[in-house]
């Protein structure tokens, strides 16, 4: 209750939180699909909406992270070339992993120290597992070599940026 009470008077009130993560998850989105790849290395790019979805889940718990973690996967399945539903499942299940660490007593721990960067990613790498598993065909290369190049790649990359939000919250906190 008293990370509650912490908050801003427009960040106390449940109602604003989600719009807020609504417009921050619409930003994210657009930038992931249209700014992406040019930051991603070798074909490999950080996921950024897990990030979020991550957030929320540590900020509000492990059914509305699902929430959320649904509904921004199916926007970004829609917005982008990818198959239907994947995103939405695979963030879905991150986001219930993510949950498993959510206490409302040691909210400002788990999203200012290592311990964000640990969940990030264990929650990346279970998504990217669900995720490339259900976008590999049989093709040439195998399962394993795609899943390093894909999958351990992404997480590490996902997991490096979210040392920005860790510092932000970190930040934040000090003052």
């Amino acid at each position: 209750m008293a990370a509650i009470l912490d908050r801003p008077p427009i960040t106390s009130q449940p109602q604003m939180r989600f719009v807020i993560y609504a417009i921050i998850a619409l930003i994210v989105t657009v930038f992931s699909v249209v700014f992406l790849q040019f930051i991603s290395v070798g074909g490999v790019g950080p996921d950024l909406l897990l990030i979020l979805c991550v957030w929320v889940t540590l900020s509000e718990g492990q059914y509305a992270g699902m929430l959320f973690g649904f509904g921004v996967g199916l926007i970004f399945d829609i917005t982008s070339p990818d198959v239907l539903g994947s995103n939405a499942l695979a963030k879905t299940i991150a986001s219930f992993i993510a949950g498993y660490f959510y206490s409302e007593l040691r909210m400002s721990k788990n999203l200012s120290t290592v311990r964000f960067l640990s969940i990030i990613a264990l929650s990346a790498f279970v998504h990217n597992l669900i995720y490339f598993f259900l976008y590999i065909q049989p093709t040439d290369i195998s399962f394993v070599s795609f899943f390093v190049k894909n999958g351990v790649a992404s997480t590490l990359y996902t997991t490096v940026l979210a040392i920005a939000p860790m510092l932000w919250r970190s930040r934040s906190m000090e003052r």
